[in-house]
């Protein structure tokens, strides 16, 4: 891996168009005067696809990183036999995110957050002395927690209580990792709020979600990973949503390969799902709105308590925003799915009896969305599909072993005061 060099590119803004030079920590455009996501414009339009052992960063000409970190693995591809048989398609190809050794998939948070936390950290330069600040309802926590750990980068975590038991590893942490929560019955949304109040100190940097370049263009490695083993662009790309990040990824990371040219110029719909009864963007999309609808905060936190795949409850997705979800399920052609519980269960086994491992919740979401799409005959037999499996073989990867959890160092009360976090939260870092 000798010969990696910083990737060259600029940001664009969505909204305005305006491109500008990329500090490492940028996340809109200071110049915008309405709210839009910024993409990154690769100065290499035809990318070279590495070998295996650069890890993720086998894609890193499309990639807006600095350095490559140790222990990144890529998402993998491959043609399904079992669900494709089941399900009576031809060609369907499942992009596995997680833990499958017999597929190749080596990603020991067993979730494709890691593909996230490899290229914002590889993008973000902690030299100056700040903190980078994630929060999350579990999966991405535990993929930085991982990442930053064994890179030696600081990280403050903010994650619900209700939802630590995620932030599992195989041994302790390095100390430059520090975890606040907030109390039993808060969630993802409650967990934002801490964080953006821990932001107020200069001490602290936030990694921005789906505003982050690198999080996205990550998270897009999925569609670059099934483009090359296919040899070209989708017909369909199904996946669950819970911010619409992945499926906004995926949908630029299409429209840079049609700009390569290498890999066909058809039009890749995005097929996403939310999992009942916490559907707010699905909702809007159904009501042809741009914005979301009302959603009161009581029922929210009763809806998001309810589902299984909790990691998909987030009450401010960046739907509407240019750029956003709204934009690329428009211009892609893309449409919308629910699952209930039971109908994700029900897809969990399918796909561990057809394809011989376990998958997340989420996952299976985007599975019974699939199942849905073939019932009501939205795609054809011959159609070109992409399944991606966000996470998996977790109960393989654990079996056996014995598991250390990361314990919150603090964790507030909702009434928590501004003064309170941020006096509180310093203090981790000043030791």
């Amino acid at each position: 891996m000798e010969d990696f060099r910083p990737t060259k590119y600029k940001l664009r803004c969505v909204a305005t168009g305006r491109v500008f030079e990329d500090d490492g920590r940028v996340l809109e455009d200071r110049q915008c005067g309405t709210p839009s996501l910024i993409r990154t414009e690769y100065d290499t339009r035809c990318i070279e696809i590495r070998d295996d052992s650069y890890g993720i960063y086998k894609f890193c000409d499309w990639m807006p990183v600095r350095r490559m970190l140790k222990g990144s693995a890529a998402p993998v591809t491959y043609k399904s036999e079992g669900l494709a048989g089941e399900l009576g398609l031809d060609n369907l190809y499942i992009t596995f995110n997680g833990y499958f050794p017999e597929r190749g998939a080596a990603m020991t948070t067993c979730s494709f957050k890691e593909t996230e936390a490899y290229s914002v950290c590889g993008r973000f330069d902690e030299s100056g002395g700040h903190v980078l600040v994630v929060a999350s309802a579990g999966n991405t926590a535990r993929a930085f927690a991982k990442v930053c750990s064994e890179n030696n980068i600081p990280l403050l975590l903010s994650v619900p209580e209700d939802n630590i038991g995620a932030l599992w590893f195989e041994q302790p942490l390095n100390d430059c990792v520090k975890l606040i929560a907030v109390q039993k019955g808060g969630d993802y949304f409650d967990a934002i709020h801490l964080s953006n109040v821990a932001l107020k100190s200069d001490r602290f940097v936030a990694e921005g979600g789906a505003k982050n370049v690198a999080r996205r263009d990550g998270m897009a490695t999925t569609v670059l990973s099934a483009a090359a083993f296919i040899g070209r662009i989708p017909d369909y790309y199904f996946q669950a949503v819970g911010s619409g990040t992945g499926a906004i990824a995926a949908w630029e990371a299409a429209r840079r390969l049609e700009a390569d040219g290498r890999f066909g110029q058809n039009r890749m719909k995005l097929m996403v799902a939310q999992n009942a009864p916490f559907v707010p963007m699905y909702d809007a999309w159904r009501a042809g709105s741009r914005h979301m609808l009302a959603y009161d905060d009581h029922r929210a936190r009763r809806d998001a308590g309810i589902i299984d795949a909790k990691v998909l409850a987030n009450r401010r997705p960046p739907y509407g925003i240019a750029g956003g979800l709204y934009d690329a399920l428009k211009e892609s052609g893309g449409d919308f799915f629910v699952s209930t519980n039971a109908a994700l269960r029900r897809a969990a086994k399918l796909f561990e009896q057809t394809e011989g491992v376990d998958i997340h919740h989420a996952a299976a979401v985007a599975v019974d969305a699939l199942v849905q799409a073939v019932r009501q005959g939205r795609v054809e037999r011959g159609d070109t599909i992409m399944l991606n499996i966000t996470g998996g073989g977790e109960k393989r990867y654990c079996t056996g072993k014995q598991m250390w959890y990361l314990k919150p160092a603090i964790v507030f009360p909702l009434t928590a005061s501004d003064e309170d976090i941020i006096g509180r939260t310093e203090a981790l870092f000043s030791k």
